[in-house]
């Protein structure tokens, strides 16, 4: 076990600590005012602190409003915008649990079913918020921006998985979620599109499972392979294999105009890359690690996917660190995870091949 994984494990030990057992039991339950971060923050501090504008979090809670409110405010209920604010300095930090408790005044308990419940709120807008283009306008209007970077045609999305580091999950099937880092991980797959936007996810899968496989078995591969997109392709690196609709770099490039084709592949299928660092310097948690149940951590995830849309959607800056960048930079690097496909120049995807080499012939010769 490594001394991260330690560290780990330490601040999970501290984060489940039941102060019940803490204290004698006739100790009254503390009732400690809270603080309107809304109002004595700045708005430099706001956005440092929570990662998003007043604005865009006064936008944000009208949607979530419904799904968070209590019925009375018995026992010091906790109101949605100070649940809201809790589930971004979460997200915003990656701490543990206690620290934002001290922060917002409220119980390490309370901090646990907060996140839980504000993630599975946010994750109910992911069919507004994470979609892939739908209609002929859209999926032409994706091939034009994407077009723009690279002179790469027919393209409606870039493709890859990064590694969120979790807690051993426990349980028999622990170690499929082990790495080939050796931490334990959720691979996360997502599509970008031209403007780091994230139009699709998928967020469950074992850190030990190979990028080719998560896209296999998604419901993505299914709509291409059914000619939901028409003649639109996705760019992928070597961990994917060619398609005629997943277009691969050449492993050994032979000519020219297969240079030209890898040199206008990997600019346009940077979007997904520069996409997975900027999500991750806004959503920090999401490169130091979670420390929360397994499914909970699902739902960050996926949570945190849409909040970053909104931020392009708002066009939101990306908030400045609280931690040294060299640490975040550490963190956000050990998270991509590069796989080769084996099979990508097998004969029976001689089919494929040609695709790819008709675009090759006709766009980079």
């Amino acid at each position: 076990m490594t001394s991260t994984e330690d560290l780990l494990h330490f601040f999970e030990f501290l984060d489940n600590l039941n102060d019940v057992n803490m204290r004698p039991t006739n100790r009254p339950r503390p009732i400690r005012p809270r603080t309107d971060a809304l109002k004595n923050y700045d708005d430099i501090d706001f956005f440092k602190t929570y990662r998003m504008s007043k604005c865009t979090v006064t936008l944000l809670l009208h949607q979530l409003e419904g799904d968070l409110k209590f019925d009375s405010n018995r026992n010091e209920s906790v109101a949605p915008i100070q649940q809201l604010l809790i589930a971004l300095r979460f997200y915003a930090t990656g701490t543990h649990l206690q620290a934002i408790a001290d922060a917002h005044r409220v119980s390490v308990p309370t901090v646990s079913r907060v996140v839980r419940k504000v993630s599975r709120a946010i994750v109910k807008l992911q069919p507004k918020y994470i979609k892939m283009p739908a209609t002929t306008a859209e999926i032409e209007n994706c091939q034009r921006e994407f077009n723009k970077i690279a002179n790469f045609p027919f393209i409606i999305g870039s493709i890859d998985c990064t590694h969120v580091k979790i807690q051993s999950p426990g349980g028999g099937d622990a170690e499929k979620f082990r790495n080939r880092k050796g931490y334990f991980s959720i691979n996360v797959q997502t599509v970008s599109d031209s403007n780091l936007k994230v139009t699709n996810v998928v967020a469950h899968c074992p850190g030990s499972t190979n990028d080719s496989d998560i896209f296999i078995n998604s419901q993505l591969c299914h709509d291409f392979e059914m000619g939901v997109y028409g003649s639109s392709c996705l760019l992928g690196d070597s961990g994917y294999p060619l398609k005629n609709y997943l277009l691969t770099p050449y492993l050994h490039p032979n000519s020219q105009s297969q240079e030209q084709y890898n040199y206008s592949h990997i600019r346009t299928r940077n979007t997904v890359e520069r996409q997975y660092r900027v999500l991750k310097q806004r959503f920090p948690a999401l490169a130091i690690g979670l420390r929360i149940n397994l499914y909970t951590a699902v739902d960050v995830i996926v949570a945190c996917c849409i909040l970053h849309n909104i931020c392009i959607d708002e066009g939101e800056d990306i908030p400045p660190q609280e931690m040294d960048n060299s640490f975040l930079d550490a963190h956000i690097e050990d998270g991509q995870i590069d796989h080769y496909y084996a099979d990508n120049n097998r004969n029976e995807d001689i089919d494929n091949e040609a695709a790819r080499a008709v675009i090759t012939h006709n766009f980079f010769s």
